[in-house]
């Protein structure tokens, strides 16, 4: 048995728990650079904000509406985030974080009534942290997602699902008559892992719900749409064909990209960007134990601002496999002198560490001239730095230390992005905690 607990509408919760007077109002939660909606409170999706809207195409509803907009707080929700997790950890025995928003829990041995406990652990995540969620409970991964759609739909559509399914539905406990009832009333576009592509592919085979879904044959899924499909199929069909991660999977590769906040002219503010996300990309290389023996680095204009386009890459290789934030800074600032020209509005820039291998992996030499072949000796010094680094930038806030190739004054950034609508880190930053007045 499997539980997901998801926050609904994440980001706009984690805002709303610090600026409750935005309660029952239509808020937005802006991409970088305050361009496309990347979350929507159940009120704005009632105004017809769609997901990715634009930003200038929906701005009109402030006044008409009082639709509110924000940028995007990424250090608030990933500590919010952290926070609702470690809380949905108790609902089981094992645990995989699937997304920032969402966790699947394992329930295997897990006595007593199971939407009882989830509705008890929901209860507890809202009381505690204020976060909004629902609770889906199956016998696969998949069923469960599906179950955490009915919750979720049900709590914000009564009517399209029976209301005792809002915010915790368990499909173990229904009958196999209330099954196929939900599966007839859900489109086949709400299973785990079909996209609108196979979603049409399916409509053209007359397979519009979860229930026609369920007749076909997995051979004939397999043939068809390959072992993906079949898989999730057989999901649907009560056989567990996945299992938890309970540790995420190492990356193959590393990046760290960015959109200007405004067009960037020189060279200077470029390298200070690729310097930025050389930085953080080294960070995450650190965290997951590998070491990387090519930095690509980009530049590129935009393609919807008038003036020439030119889009330009380099991958700069390492001769040692390495993990140290000044090796990887270093050859990202030498791939960004070659690919730089002038007379170019430069609107996006990044990095990416590529090839990737564990970090305890050490690379040997030998030394042809001498009589005997020598082994490279790695140096344990620069770990040691980058590990007192990491330590102090963990414990004081990110940036607390930097390289001076990354910009001396942050707020002084010209190649920063744009977020006019930024609200504080309440929770990571002691001059954003929140005053209680009498």
């Amino acid at each position: 048995m499997y539980a997901l607990i998801d926050g609904n509408n994440f980001y706009v919760s984690c805002e709303r728990v610090f600026r409750p007077t935005l309660n029952d109002h239509p808020v937005i939660v802006l991409s970088n650079n305050d361009g496309c909606a990347i979350a929507r409170s159940n009120e704005a999706k009632a105004l017809g904000v769609a997901m990715g809207a634009p930003w200038f195409k929906v701005q009109h509803l402030q006044e008409s509406a009082g639709l509110v907009a924000l940028s995007a707080n990424f250090t608030l929700y990933g500590d919010m985030s952290e926070r609702m997790m470690t809380i949905a950890a108790g609902l089981g025995p094992t645990q995989e974080v699937y997304s920032i928003d969402e966790s699947f829990v394992g329930l295997d041995g897990v006595r007593g009534d199971l939407t009882q406990r989830a509705r008890t652990l929901r209860s507890r995540i809202l009381q505690w942290i204020g976060i909004p969620t629902c609770v889906g409970i199956g016998p696969t991964k998949t069923l469960a997602k599906l179950a955490n759609h009915i919750a979720k739909t049900a709590e914000r559509k009564p009517g399209v699902y029976p209301s005792e399914l809002a915010q915790v539905c368990n499909l173990a406990s229904l009958s196999a008559e209330a099954l196929h009832s939900l599966f007839k009333s859900t489109e086949v576009g709400e299973i785990w892992g079909i996209g609108r592509r196979i979603q049409t592919q399916l409509h053209d085979a007359h397979v519009q719900t979860v229930w026609d879904f369920l007749q076909l044959h997995p051979h004939i899924v397999r043939d068809n749409w390959g072992v993906v499909l079949e898989r999730t199929l057989r999901e649907l069909k009560g056989e567990s064909c996945l299992s938890l991660e309970e540790a995420p999977s190492a990356k193959k590769e590393i990046a760290c990209t960015r959109s200007f906040g405004k067009p960037i002219l020189t060279l200077a503010p470029l390298l200070e960007a690729v310097s930025e996300f050389a930085s953080k990309a080294a960070e995450k290389l650190r965290r997951q134990g590998s070491a990387t023996s090519r930095v690509l680095v980009f530049a590129r204009t935009s393609p919807f601002r008038a003036g020439p386009s030119y889009s330009q890459s380099v991958t700069v290789p390492l001769r040692h496999p390495c993990s140290d934030t000044p090796s990887l800074v270093q050859a990202a600032v030498t791939g960004m002198h070659q690919i730089y020209r002038s007379g170019f509005q430069f609107a996006k820039a990044g990095v990416m560490l590529l090839e990737l291998e564990p970090q305890g992996k050490r690379q040997t030499e030998f030394d042809w001239p001498e009589s005997e072949p020598l082994e490279r000796k790695p140096s344990h010094d620069g770990d040691k730095l980058m590990q007192a680094v990491d330590h102090l930038n963990a414990r004081y806030g990110k940036g607390t230390l930097s390289l001076a190739s990354t910009g001396a004054s942050r707020a002084r950034r010209e190649w920063s992005m744009k977020q006019e609508r930024l609200t504080p880190q309440y929770t990571t930053n002691w001059d954003d905690l929140p005053l209680a007045r009498a």
